[in-house]
């Protein structure tokens, strides 16, 4: 089995539909790294943990209010056991773990392992077997535990497996860090030292790759040293390295991360002068994120493309000739997506949309500095813009079960879809998840999105659009500011440009966002279908042609991964 050489480490990966494995946009862009990763053949496999009871179910009732409920799987019907049971050391017990395998395969048959850690094993203490179960846990002893699971006894599952010849260790966010202090006693076993010299600690470094999407300090788990020594226990080889490893009394898994890894790199180019401006002793690449274009691209598109592309799944650049598909085809497949996303929104609601209404959609976590609710700060304007020109909203995402206050916007909305019904239909639908994604996000006419800058790390739902030629409205900030030329493939609001600027002046922006509605892009749909067409066929030739997860994956192969490129050729030709 010793046949990889890049071992990628995640807290959640969205590898299926039918698998609840993942929350939101991390685990969505790691599902779409792996598969990308599966065409082109590079010696990949994953890490990750099996969450048998998924992230959660969300219901809401008449008012907006969520309600949160478990989302069990069953295992077996997706996942081969694997033999090896390893364990880890958990407050002093033994904690035994095996892995789960699933396998993302490529176009020609290569195979990506994705191996998934639990703990509910006999012999396991009742609290130790469900340290698996929950993505996230609610309590920092909980995710703490997890922490260890997926970092130290992901190291030790791999080697089990008989994978002792891994090159490089990519971990997407912190959350997988202590796999650095795993291959650290590796390294010390090895030199036969008690301890680390700076020459095991280097070793280590070159191993690892770090991927942070969080530009924002509170976003990054901190432990108290007292509860990591609880839960490692005073003797592991961190606590000989804390004067390198804590930070004021806390260990911040960041840290680790940054201090442990020989590439760095935020997840777009604003996202890496954020998070450089927070950790400006490290350096910091950027690797825009990109969508896994065959996942994402609705089935009148994928026609469309087999029709016009031929070879766009093999080689996303190509979409660039979306300029040379007719108007008139573009614009069906368009509106066969769309129909889609209307019957069902019938079908889940009883809300019939007309077909040829201006439709908007988002779909975003509900929490505060998303902004959700920004289209609907003025609602005399948007009452005088829907009359002008109708629109209609088409709206979803979840709010974390401790984020009340994003549970609170979510229920203003449902207040807002009452008291506009007779200009505006708003539909928010519940449970947003990898289905639902697919079939709203290509069906809209606008693509919303408008995130506080400067904590949008990149967002990766407007790439989804473009692949289906919608274009965005969005905030100047995570990926649009690569992706944004105003008019052409979508339009920014507020602020434009490269300059670094925190805000959120929310008057500022909804009269922005007011203003490129009203002035720019609803007479453009209306009056001038040819030149919105246009914008659709530009968004899939710009946007879509480059953020994708091939140019992504290629960019991660030369920048972060950067070894011995003839072994990835080797494989690719196997």
């Amino acid at each position: 089995m010793d046949d990889r050489s890049i071992a990628y480490f995640s807290m959640e990966i969205a590898l299926d539909e039918k698998i609840p494995t993942y929350s939101g946009g991390l685990g969505i862009l790691a599902g779409d790294m792996i598969r990308a990763a599966a065409e082109k053949k590079l010696p990949l496999l994953a890490v990750t943990l099996i969450h048998r009871m998924g992230y959660f179910h969300q219901e809401l009732n008449l008012y907006g209010k969520q309600i949160e409920k478990p989302e069990p799987w069953v295992v077996e019907a997706y996942l081969k056991e694997e033999e090896p049971v390893i364990s880890v050391f958990i407050e002093g017990r033994q904690v035994n773990l095996k892995a789960w395998k699933y396998e993302a395969v490529g176009a020609e048959g290569f195979r990506v392992p994705v191996y998934l850690l639990d703990a509910d094993l006999p012999g396991n203490s009742e609290w130790d077997r469900k340290l698996t179960h929950f993505l996230y846990g609610e309590d920092p002893h909980y995710r703490l535990c997890q922490e260890v699971i997926l970092g130290i006894g992901g190291v030790k599952i791999l080697r089990a497996l008989g994978y002792n010849n891994l090159q490089r260790f990519h971990m997407n966010e912190g959350h997988s860090s202590f796999l650095t202090l795993e291959l650290l006693k590796e390294e010390i076993v090895k030199s036969g030292r008690e301890t680390a010299s700076e020459k095991e600690i280097e070793s280590v470094r070159k191993k690892c790759v770090f991927t942070t999407h969080t530009p924002v300090l509170a976003g990054f788990d901190r432990f108290p040293l007292n509860l990591v020594e609880q839960v490692i226990g005073s003797d592991h080889i961190f606590f000989n390295l804390t004067n390198l490893l804590s930070l004021q009394g806390t260990l911040d898994v960041a840290h680790l991360a940054f201090t442990m890894s020989r590439y760095v790199n935020g997840v777009s180019k604003r996202n890496r002068e954020v998070v450089s401006k927070m950790f400006g002793r490290y350096t910091i690449d950027s690797i825009t994120n990109g969508v896994h274009a065959p996942t994402w691209t609705a089935e009148p598109f994928q026609i469309l493309y087999d029709k016009y592309i031929p070879g766009w799944r093999e080689d996303n650049a190509s979409l660039r000739s979306a300029l040379s598909i007719p108007k008139e085809e573009l614009y069906r497949a368009h509106q066969t997506a769309k129909k889609k996303l209307l019957n069902q929104v019938n079908r889940l609601t009883k809300e019939i949309l007309p077909q040829d209404s201006f439709t908007i959609g988002m779909a975003r976590r509900a929490t505060r500095y998303k902004r959700i609710d920004l289209v609907f700060q003025d609602l005399e304007v948007l009452k005088r813009i829907a009359k002008k020109h109708p629109i209609q909203f088409i709206l979803a995402g979840k709010a974390h079960p401790q984020d009340e206050d994003g549970k609170k916007i979510i229920q203003h909305l449902f207040e807002l879809k009452k008291s506009l019904k007779d200009v505006i239909q708003i539909i928010y639908l519940e449970n947003y998840d990898f289905s639902l994604a697919r079939i709203i996000i290509p069906g809209v006419d606008l693509w919303l999105n408008t995130p506080q800058p400067p904590l949008e790390a990149s967002g990766t739902s407007g790439m989804k659009a473009a692949l289906n030629g919608v274009p965005s409205l969005s905030t100047q900030d995570g990926w649009w500011i690569e992706g944004c030329i105003e008019g052409v493939t979508g339009w920014g609001i507020g602020e434009s440009g490269w300059d670094y600027v925190t805000h959120d002046n929310i008057a500022q922006d909804a009269f922005s966002l007011y203003e490129k509605l009203e002035k720019k892009i609803l007479p453009l749909f209306y009056e001038n279908p040819q030149s919105y067409i246009d914008v659709m066929r530009h968004a899939i030739a710009l946007n879509g042609s480059f953020f994708n997860a091939q140019r992504m994956l290629q960019q991660y192969i030369l920048n972060a991964y950067a070894f011995q490129m003839v072994t990835l050729q080797n494989c690719r030709e196997e």
